[in-house]
């Protein structure tokens, strides 16, 4: 651990706090456009403006010099991002905005079961009973029975998993290559993955929905930014925490702008999942092992 991780907590609390502001102001901007839109073409075109902001990382791409296999590993993780980016916004103009954040959080869950299945880590008992725990506590938010479970919900069950296999390759990526090359190809083999999806169903947007997808392009990109500078300033076990305060903001947002209303059941299934992802975190700490449970704002688009 470097000094800045070590004496620079504050610092890495205020830009996680900043992170989760504009994480949660992408999706209240998703949700205000609504589904006039297909959700492939909203996500098209939100990556493909994006790309202006990479402009800065060219000279990067013109000097790597990626093997086959990295190739093959990009495309693998641009199409599993694809599908999670598709999913995600279809249920974002679908489901309240505290249905999707708090299922978001099952992503980290779905990376320790991958990381035990594909990269040899070990599932310890305590893991399980981790895991087990965030997954009752998707059962808490769906309430399977006692209403009705829609196609926005199990888009976002789908695109948790579609995000963990996205981050799992960008772990054996990182190790491998420049972080700035792991980001542009993912931007890259994303717009590419959903041209086909977004022209195959194209509805022709209007210029208000263009400013605003623009915008949701713009706080993503600084959400990812201001991330890296929290990572940079303190250790993930400091910075996870705070990314918790999603949940409240999505609440909030939802009830107060979009009058959604708040489901007491969505908050405590989502602070069950949220318990389970710290302890993980927490734990991975204790034990000196390299953290490999993402901070939640990790996972998203």
């Amino acid at each position: 651990m470097n000094d800045l991780q070590t004496y620079r907590p504050v610092k890495g609390v205020f830009w996680m706090f900043v992170t989760g502001l504009l994480f949660v102001a992408v999706t209240a901007l998703v949700k205000y456009n609504g589904t006039r839109i297909p959700a492939a073409e909203s996500a098209f075109l939100r990556y493909s403006m994006g790309l202006v902001f990479l402009l800065p990382m060219i000279n990067a791409m013109r000097q790597s010099q990626l093997t086959t296999r990295q190739h093959k590993l990009f495309w693998l993780r641009g199409i599993a991002h694809t599908g999670g980016v598709s999913l995600w916004f279809y249920a974002m103009a679908r489901i309240p905005i505290a249905d999707v954040t708090a299922m978001n959080y099952l992503t980290p869950i779905y990376v320790t079961l991958g990381a035990a299945l594909f990269l040899g880590e070990k599932l310890a008992l305590r893991r399980i009973l981790a895991v087990v725990a965030a997954l009752v506590g998707a059962l808490i938010i769906l309430r399977p029975g006692f209403r009705e479970v829609g196609m926005g919900h199990l888009a976002m069950l789908f695109a948790a998993v579609f995000f963990a296999t996205s981050y799992l390759v960008a772990k054996l990526m990182s190790d491998e290559t420049n972080p700035a090359i792991v980001v542009t190809m993912l931007s890259i083999t994303v717009t590419i993955g959903l041209a086909p999806l977004a022209l195959a169903n194209w509805v022709t947007p209007t210029a208000s929905e263009l400013v605003v997808l623009f915008a949701v392009a713009a706080l993503a990109t600084g959400g990812h930014y201001t991330m890296s500078m929290a990572f940079a300033a303190a250790p993930v076990t400091v910075t996870q925490p705070v990314s918790f305060l999603q949940l409240v903001w999505a609440v909030l947002l939802g009830a107060v702008v979009f009058g959604e209303g708040v489901d007491p059941w969505v908050v405590i299934g989502g602070l069950v999942i949220i318990s389970s992802i710290a302890f993980i975190t927490m734990r991975e700490a204790v034990l000196k092992r390299k953290i490999r449970t993402p901070a939640v704002p990790a996972t998203k688009f």
